[in-house]
């Protein structure tokens, strides 16, 4: 029995961690089935950067989830710079969130990086004004 409700959530995160358009989605997030993925902080400056996934549905007292790694990339007119991570957690009742410090230039964007199951998800850019 234990085996068989491990599977169908590793299953069912795998359906929830691929893309799928819905509707309008704000600055610095990204859709997946299922849940949303989002990149917040001040980009052109220097502050907390956080990187958060919700999972859509998910039930308060829900407990452990899988485990997720949790990231950004940045990008300026030059060059796309390599994943940096925040580190690798537990969702805990459907979502996950982890914040960090980077020093943003202007003209700079960021987006949020998720990790799980040797797949990679991003959300949009987060570009300063």
């Amino acid at each position: 029995m234990r085996h068989g409700r491990a599977r169908a959530a590793a299953l069912t995160l795998g359906a929830v961690l691929a893309l799928a358009p819905v509707g309008a989605t704000p600055d610095g997030c990204g859709d997946l089935t299922g849940g949303r993925l989002c990149v917040e902080g001040p980009v052109g400056g220097e502050g907390a950067f956080t990187t958060r996934y919700v999972r859509h549905g998910a039930d308060d007292g829900e407990g452990p989830g899988p485990e997720v790694r949790l990231g950004y990339q940045r990008k300026d007119a030059r060059i796309t710079a390599f994943p940096g991570w925040f580190g690798t957690l537990r969702t805990e009742d459907g979502s996950a969130a982890l914040t960090g410090t980077l020093d943003t230039a202007p003209g700079e964007c960021v987006r949020g990086l998720l990790h799980h199951d040797g797949r990679d998800h991003v959300t949009e850019w987060l570009c300063s004004e």
